[in-house]
């Protein structure tokens, strides 16, 4: 990719479910899965970027248990992922479930859809009927927590069989389901952190029967998602249907460090890059992905590192000359529907993705004006 066009891939489904190949790390890879109303329809398919050449190859594999809802790839094994799927039980009643699948270890370059290989099912059932997500431990392919109802549940998949080895519960009186989840990065990857309508709830696998940490009302209309800067320890991004994407240290949760309202709808995704983390994507039902630089909060305000404690931003460690300043640089419109999933690459960090409900995956990378701007 010699320029900054965008790459376009049509599904035959509808899709909500993306997910960068986690463990590639040399390749631009993502996992895409399909939400066919006939259950036996449905697919994954595995695009990758050859990014000398901008090209796309893909492969496509049978999914034909029912419509995934969420997908998300192992950190530590390129071929193992897990959705979250709606199929019919044996009383002919939908029902949400979770299974482990395995991609073939050599890719051929046949046309014909593949078949994959199950793992294991995660049989969340005992804890509720409403599962939201599974997702891996961030350095761990034998961790995972499933978010169910009021209920989130740690496993162990080192056994013959998934087992549940820890759970929490959000007991209080007439409080919501959970929304999702995601594990913290930091202090030993100890903590997990649910979403239920407009908060944001931290909880340590230590002493999960107690809350860690809260956000009470961060938004104010239910929150869609979030997301970790890996490299500042207490911060964390949130975003939700009042149109805006808040930044926040939880040290301090009485207030955002940082809102901004980009969107003109619902916004569904947030991510923060992992390398540099005043880059922001978000992605909404107005049908747009926006692409932020919140360059004063991140760890490089000024060309240098803060460290993870630093309360204040240091001003006498470098120039302000050639700083990103906070604001939008780049604004893409290739998608017609509601756009539910945006993901950065983890083979380059200028890559990302984007998902609409229409089946239109788009792969852009950041304006190399802006990468330069970055990088000297």
């Amino acid at each position: 990719m010699d320029n900054d066009n965008p790459i376009i891939y049509g599904l035959e489904f509808q899709a909500r479910a993306l997910s960068p190949q986690a463990a590639e790390t040399d390749i631009v890879r993502f996992l895409v899965g399909t939400q066919s109303l006939k259950f036996h329809d449905n697919q994954v398919h595995l695009v990758e970027l050859n990014e000398e050449t901008g090209s796309l190859k893909t492969q496509v594999f049978h999914h034909s248990i029912g419509e995934i809802w969420n997908l998300q790839a192992s950190p530590v094994d390129i071929c193992n992922f897990i959705t979250c799927y709606n199929t019919l039980n044996d009383e002919g009643i939908c029902q949400m479930k979770g299974a482990i699948w395995k991609l073939p270890e050599i890719l051929n370059d046949s046309h014909e859809i593949q078949d994959l290989g199950k793992i294991a099912e995660i049989d969340t059932t005992s804890y509720g009927n409403d599962l939201k997500i599974i997702t891996y431990h961030p350095t761990d392919g034998s961790r995972v927590v499933s978010v169910v109802d009021n209920n989130f549940v740690l496993w162990d998949l080192a056994a013959d069989s998934p087992k549940a080895i820890s759970q929490g519960t959000l007991s209080s009186k007439g409080q919501p389901k959970f929304t999702t989840g995601k594990w913290n990065p930091h202090n030993a990857c100890n903590q997990f952190v649910t979403l239920n309508d407009n908060h944001v709830r931290g909880w340590d696998f230590r002493n999960p029967t107690e809350q860690a940490w809260t956000l009470q009302s961060a938004h104010s209309q239910i929150i869609r998602d979030l997301d970790f800067n890996t490299n500042r320890q207490y911060f964390l991004s949130t975003c939700g249907d009042d149109g805006y994407m808040k930044f926040w240290d939880i040290r301090q949760p009485d207030e955002p460090v940082m809102s901004r309202m980009e969107h003109s709808h619902w916004v569904w995704s947030i991510r923060i890059n992992r390398f540099h983390d005043q880059l922001v994507l978000t992605s909404s039902s107005d049908s747009r992905v926006i692409l932020c630089s919140v360059t004063s909060i991140s760890s490089e305000p000024f060309g240098h590192i803060v460290s993870a404690d630093d309360d204040a931003i240091q001003t006498d460690g470098g120039s302000s000359k050639n700083k990103l300043d906070d604001g939008v640089v780049g604004r893409y419109e290739e998608h017609e529907d509601s756009v539910y999933a945006v993901e950065w690459s983890t083979a380059d960090p200028w890559t990302f993705a984007s998902l609409s409900y229409d089946g239109r995956l788009v792969i852009n990378k950041v304006p190399r004006k802006y990468k330069y701007q970055i990088l000297l």
